[in-house]
């Protein structure tokens, strides 16, 4: 009997990773520098100087290059290496016109240090031991800034600071053991429910988590110069790594998608990053097949949307290259950390990850449901269209009682693997897909960013999760950086809200109670505006939103270069008089294949009200805060009623104030 076909999902074997690899690196060499310390690429400058883009080219690229030469025990590599070795030989020569930015001159040398030393370590052999003793001692010199550098932001960046101590503690230079224990305890500082990791402490939950805040344990825990700091830890930070993939793998679309969630989407797949760290932590849980399966998948979702592009290099953007998604730290090079999506190449190649048969995705096993604790998450994927949807509750860079403003990127309540969120300046300045809102005369838009949340859940096959919103007004008088979190300005109170998701299927029934009103804000001169999924023409997808509660008037947002899936976007939207103390609803869907439209019903009450009872529009009072016997009972669009148990949800805390 013959074996079975190890990759019959995606097609994509350790072959066909080797040759992305291969030819990614064989792309970018036509624009090194002569010495090879810098890797420059053509486009748009980015926001840290030319000297930073080349600096982070060079050290991007020389993490895939680092796990084709360690998978391979440096097997037929030798040029690969002798490339790389005279790069490095050119960056760290004070004296060579193509030196490095220093770790002193400017802070984004600190990440790419990092790199630099993660795979000095990984191929010592091959790379590091061959170095003459000049070149060993100038790069040593280089690094030693790290030490005693108290700098370093207060998130992922712990691990920066760490391996290059590391590194350096290893080939015997000066390292700081209370700085190593302090950057430990900084990343354990971070650890939430079930193995997530906020990306430092504010509510910052996103693709960090597993491209960084489990990447780094695991593969420093290899490093030598960590043994008896790793050893006490290895065992923790394993069952993390391996309760959070039970999670993250709920967050990967059927085609490969990765959640549209978080900063730094441009480095794509990295995102396969945290499922080949799982892979080589030999996570209990999760089959290495599955593991590939989700890895692989990523990797195929971006080929078949032409990344890379056709000269073979990865661009700023999401599937061709798309400018205003990027960050205020992004360059043109800045891609080039989906590197750390190919961390599997770094496994020989009768590895488990590499024999084990191709699993399914739990979107391709059946319907999906299920409460992410960490991040205030209700996940929804369906597997008649593979679209996975997040239900956001939980997550807004921001921390309870904040008053910023809402980041497109963290505090919309929802996500997909099928849709972006508006990214344009007008939606960082008024909140617009995936939005509850006030909206007065002016057309100020309000934000819910500093919210506090009711944990989410499943009952009975329903998802349920809550927030409970002093929304307002944000006076932003200028453009600010985009860094991820929300615009700050001058905070105008609007009112309290409370919002409740009822989620099934591709389907959201979300209530929506204006619970009070700021002193002097009439309640005739403003509109609740609640919003759905955002689309782009051609994309396949049913995005619908409808009133079931309340006199809501239906129409559409439509504007061009929004999003980097196509040129024109348009957002469902449904707005309400508001009535302070009554709840309205509306059915939210997002679906790419055909599913019922029949009439959704809703009643929403104390919990004498019956499963059996014929739904209609009449409400009885209610507000989510008030108490915890209030239930729906929701008649799908298919036919199906459920009856839910409503959270209960606390005020926020006063204006928060942080140092």
């Amino acid at each position: 009997m013959s074996e079975p076909e190890p990759n019959p999902v995606t097609g994509w074997d350790r072959a066909r990773w080797s040759a992305l690899a291969d030819a990614m690196l064989a792309a970018v060499r036509p624009y090194a520098s002569p010495g090879r310390a810098r890797i420059t690429l053509p486009g748009v400058e980015g926001g840290y100087g030319r000297a930073v883009d080349g600096l982070e080219g060079f050290a991007r690229t020389f993490l895939a290059a680092g796990f084709r030469i360690a998978g391979e025990g440096g097997a037929g590599l030798d040029e690969l290496a002798q490339w790389y070795a005279e790069g490095i030989a050119s960056g760290v020569d004070p004296a060579s016109p193509e030196r490095w930015v220093r770790l002193s001159e400017h802070s984004q040398a600190k990440v790419e240090a990092a790199s630099i030393a993660l795979v000095l370590d990984l191929t010592r052999p091959w790379i590091w031991e061959r170095l003459s003793a000049r070149t060993q001692e100038q790069t040593v010199t280089y690094l030693a800034e790290a030490v005693g550098d108290h700098t370093y932001p207060r998130n992922n960046w712990c691990w920066f600071r760490l391996v290059v101590q590391t590194f350096l503690r290893s080939v015997g230079g000066p390292f700081s053991l209370e700085d190593m224990e302090a950057d430990l305890a900084a990343h354990d500082s971070y650890s939430r429910a079930h193995g997530w990791y906020s990306d430092g402490d504010e509510r910052s939950f996103d693709h960090y988590a597993g491209w960084a805040l489990h990447l780094y344990p695991t593969l420093w825990g290899r490093m030598r110069g960590a043994e008896h700091l790793a050893a006490p830890r290895a065992a923790a930070d394993r069952e993390r790594l391996d309760r959070y993939l039970m999670d993250y793998l709920l967050l990967i679309g059927a085609d490969g998608a990765p959640l549209v969630q978080g900063r730094s989407l441009t480095y794509r797949f990295a995102a396969a990053a945290p499922l080949w760290v799982g892979a080589l932590a030999g996570v209990p849980s999760v089959d290495p097949g599955l593991l590939r399966r989700a890895a692989s998948g990523m990797v195929g979702y971006f080929g078949a949307h032409h990344v890379p592009d056709e000269r073979g290099l990865l661009t700023p953007g999401w599937h061709r290259q798309w400018l205003p998604m990027l960050q205020s730290y992004s360059g043109p090079c800045s891609p080039y950390w989906a590197s750390k999506g190919l961390l599997g190449l770094a496994l020989p190649a009768d590895h488990p990850a590499w024999t084990s048969p191709e699993r399914p995705l739990p979107v391709e096993c059946g319907d999906v449901v299920a409460a992410v604790a960490a991040p205030g998450w209700l996940v929804s994927g369906t597997r008649a269209d593979g679209v996975v949807r997040v239900y956001n509750h939980g997550t807004d860079h921001a921390r309870p009682g904040d008053r910023s403003g809402d980041s497109p990127l963290y505090a919309r309540l929802g996500y997909s693997t099928a849709t972006w969120p508006w990214v344009d300046e007008a939606s960082w300045r008024h909140p617009t897909d995936q939005s509850v809102a006030l909206v007065d005369r002016a057309e100020r838009v309000s934000h819910r960013a500093g919210w506090a949340p009711a944990a989410p859940a499943v009952v009975d096959g329903v998802g349920v999760a809550g927030s409970c919103v002093d929304a307002h007004w944000i006076d932003m008088p200028v453009r600010q950086t985009l860094h991820g979190s929300g615009w700050s300005g001058r905070a105008d109170p609007a009112g309290r809200i409370d919002v409740v998701s009822l989620v099934r299927g591709p389907w959201e029934v979300r209530l929506v109670t204006v619970v009070s009103l700021a002193d002097g804000v009439p309640a005739e001169d403003l509109t609740l505006r609640v919003t759905g999924w955002p689309t782009v023409a051609g994309d396949g997808l049913d995005s619908r939103i409808e009133a079931v509660l309340g006199s809501g008037v239906a129409d559409r947002l439509h504007r061009e270069q929004v999003s980097p899936l196509g040129p024109g976007a348009t957002v469902p939207r449904l707005q309400f008089p508001v009535q302070v103390g009554e709840t309205v609803a509306a059915l939210v869907t997002l679906a790419r294949t055909a599913v019922p439209a029949g009439p959704a019903r809703v009643v929403v009450g104390a919990s004498t009200v019956s499963s059996s009872a014929v739904p209609s529009f009449a409400l009885s009072s209610f507000a989510l805060s008030s108490s915890s016997d209030d239930v729906a009972v929701v008649v799908w669009p298919d036919g199906v009623r459920t009856r839910t148990p409503l959270p209960r949800v606390s005020p926020p805390p006063p204006e928060a104030s942080h140092p």
